[in-house]
């Protein structure tokens, strides 16, 4: 697995997993919400913000025809078109730049999701230290290339793909010399089913690609981020909202400040709990090595005598001789005198 910088955040294997709020359409038209959404993120733990950089004439057409009308199946359906559905839900391109200065301010990192090239020119001008190629994006390999040659890191998602998409991506990017890539295990649904998860592929990924890998979480609940970092991810996106009574596109599966705070502070602890997989005891555990069993004198033993079953036995705690050595001393002769508690040892025994 390789391993890349994200402004000040080094994300790889024995890294901490690197956590982003995705902002969204979170921020419901209002500048003061998005600002209000990165000071959140940052006081919930969050790493970084992520934004979304299009304009609904960038990303659809404006038409009500059958193609372009949301099926009634759809969360978004009341919008009725896609036009219509970006309309509400884009940020305004001119925020961008006041956006940026507060997570500087704030010490957080900041980039976007941008879904054309007019988008990557923008983010590029304001220095982006990353760039999200969204779910489904993936397959939009010009795209793919801009900002490949741009040398920065790109996170893709994989909500959308199948492993010829990602191995495709994989080639645009290496062969615009950009190797700081990763790819992130993604549902798209909304709110996803925690059945469909399929969090077994964060590791494939990792495998097939060698790569970092982590999810794009639209589950509800903590559940998948936190098997995800089990897993080996070691990046997490999930979306972030100010208050659960907000109302936005994309506010019925977003998790408000203290949820995305908890979800953090799970995951620290989870990731604390995988160690490093080697096989020395923990500080801890040492402490109790005492519990282990070793040899002592269970019946006392004159000088001279032969040792016999009788006369041992193996018991806490761990002070006497290790137990290996059962065999090894049965009928060999002792060369002191010992009482029943004592500790066996090597030196007490004639091995001549």
């Amino acid at each position: 697995m390789q391993s890349f910088k994200i402004g000040n955040h080094l994300i790889g294997e024995n890294q901490p997993v690197f956590i982003i709020a995705e902002m969204s359409a979170n921020h419901g038209g209002k500048l003061e919400n998005a600002i209000e959404i990165i000071r959140a993120a940052k006081r919930a733990g969050a790493d970084a913000v992520k934004l979304q950089t299009y304009r609904a004439d960038t990303i659809t057409l404006n038409s009500e025809k059958e193609d372009f009308t949301l099926p009634s199946e759809s969360p978004w359906q009341k919008s009725k078109t896609l036009y219509s559905l970006y309309e509400q839900a884009y940020m305004p391109w001119e925020w961008h730049t006041r956006l940026y200065e507060e997570a500087k301010k704030l010490d957080i990192e900041i980039f976007s999701s941008p879904f054309d090239h007019s988008a990557v020119d923008l983010l590029a001008e304001l220095n982006s230290v990353a760039y999200k190629i969204a779910s489904p994006e993936i397959t939009d390999l010009p795209l793919i290339a801009k900002i490949a040659k741009l040398k920065k890191p790109v996170i893709l998602s994989t909500g959308l793909a199948e492993k010829a998409d990602i191995q495709m991506a994989v080639d645009v990017l290496k062969e615009n010399g950009n190797e700081m890539f990763a790819f992130l295990k993604c549902t798209t649904a909304y709110p996803a089913p925690i059945h469909e998860s399929n969090l077994a592929l964060i590791p494939q990924i990792m495998k097939d690609f060698s790569c970092i890998s982590g999810i794009s979480d639209h589950t509800l609940g903590h559940e998948a981020v936190l098997a995800s970092v089990a897993l080996g991810g070691k990046i997490i996106e999930k979306h972030f909202m100010l208050d659960n009574s907000d109302e936005t596109p994309d506010s019925f599966f977003s998790l408000s400040e203290s949820e995305f705070t908890d979800m953090v502070k799970l995951v620290r602890r989870v990731e604390s709990s995988l160690g490093n997989g080697y096989y020395d005891l923990s500080s801890s555990a040492q402490k109790n090595l005492r519990g282990r069993r070793s040899l002592y004198v269970a019946n006392p033993i004159k000088a001279g005598e032969v040792i016999s079953e009788s006369h041992i036995k193996s018991v806490r705690p761990s002070f006497g001789l290790h137990p290996k050595y059962h065999e090894e001393i049965l009928g060999k002769r002792v060369l002191k005198d010992l009482d029943i508690g004592d500790r066996l040892s090597l030196e007490l025994i004639d091995f001549e």
